[in-house]
């Protein structure tokens, strides 16, 4: 018990998210070279295949640089908000990590929920979303603007008290944890454990395109928030993985930019200041359901 009460520092935390972003990184690339052996041995190794795994780590190097660009800024906001708007101030104890770990887990499932539910955010999640395949390297595939939203959805949690070295910890301890999901090596996991904690079987339900699995499984570690929440679905027929209208394309440049292209275009075209507006803030099905109204 005295480990649960042990003060940590600000360098043990920055400490402890460093090694974890970087022993993470080794060993999804290492998985990820597991999988392309499976796929050499399923014989469903593809030229498309290994170019779109390629693509993906490009975008996760133009995201990685983008990051680098506003860390600073991103980081001062929430210290801001910390020295200034805090309820309390928490100790840096394992208690409180785990307690902002489960509270940045609920934070990410409404973020990640937003993200399908409005057309702005959808414009830089679907980068996520396009790639026809699912391996570990599609949960490095990034949009440019992945690193805004999760701002909004963690700032209440430096307002709650949590310093923001502990907050930015939790956020990566859910992104790593995410990684893993992005397989198809894994099938279900024992019914518990499939109960409680989002997993592959789960994850690949979210990356479905099947009409059934649509907008379900937002989850990032705990898959509990769906099922409270009303956005849960079992993994029961084959996934199809991509969106819709297909990214052609493993071209990192194209791929990158794909959503907010996309989303450019439909406002050159709309017919009027309304309708852009709606294609900003509403779901990308309702734009499908619009261009689909008179065919």
């Amino acid at each position: 018990m005295d480990f649960l009460t042990y003060s940590f520092s600000t360098d043990d935390i920055w400490w402890l998210e460093t090694f974890i972003d970087d022993w993470f990184l080794v060993i999804a690339l290492s998985l990820f070279v597991i999988e392309l052996i499976r796929y050499g041995l399923k014989k469903t190794f593809t030229r498309n295949l290994l170019g779109d795994s390629v693509t993906n780590f490009i975008t996760l190097g133009t995201f990685i640089l983008i990051v680098a660009l506003v860390a600073a800024t991103y980081a001062g906001v929430f210290f801001y908000v910390y020295d200034n708007f805090k309820l309390v101030e928490l100790p840096l104890t394992p208690w409180t990590i785990l307690c902002c770990i489960v509270l940045a887990d609920l934070a990410y499932y409404w973020e990640h929920r937003f993200l399908h539910k409005n057309g702005f955010a959808w414009a830089t999640h679907t980068v996520h979303h396009s790639s026809p395949h699912f391996n570990i390297s599609v949960a490095y595939r990034h949009g440019p603007l992945d690193w805004l939203f999760p701002l909004f959805f963690h700032l209440p949690l430096a307002i709650l008290g949590f310093n923001p070295f502990i907050i930015f910890l939790a956020e990566v301890v859910v992104q790593v944890y995410q990684t893993l999901l992005h397989t198809e090596t894994v099938k279900k996991l024992p019914r518990p454990i499939e109960a409680i904690f989002n997993t592959p079987s789960h994850h690949r339900v979210h990356h479905a395109t099947n009409k059934q699995y649509l907008d379900k499984n937002y989850a990032g570690i705990f898959i509990v928030w769906d099922r409270m929440f009303g956005t849960f679905a079992k993994e029961d027929i084959k996934v199809k993985y991509g969106i819709y209208p297909a990214v052609k394309s493993i071209n990192p440049v194209t791929v990158f930019f794909s959503g907010y292209v996309k989303l450019v275009r439909q406002m050159w075209h709309a017919p009027n200041w309304r309708y852009r507006w709606n294609l900003l803030i509403k779901p990308p099905l309702w734009a499908w359901q619009q261009e689909n109204k008179n065919k």
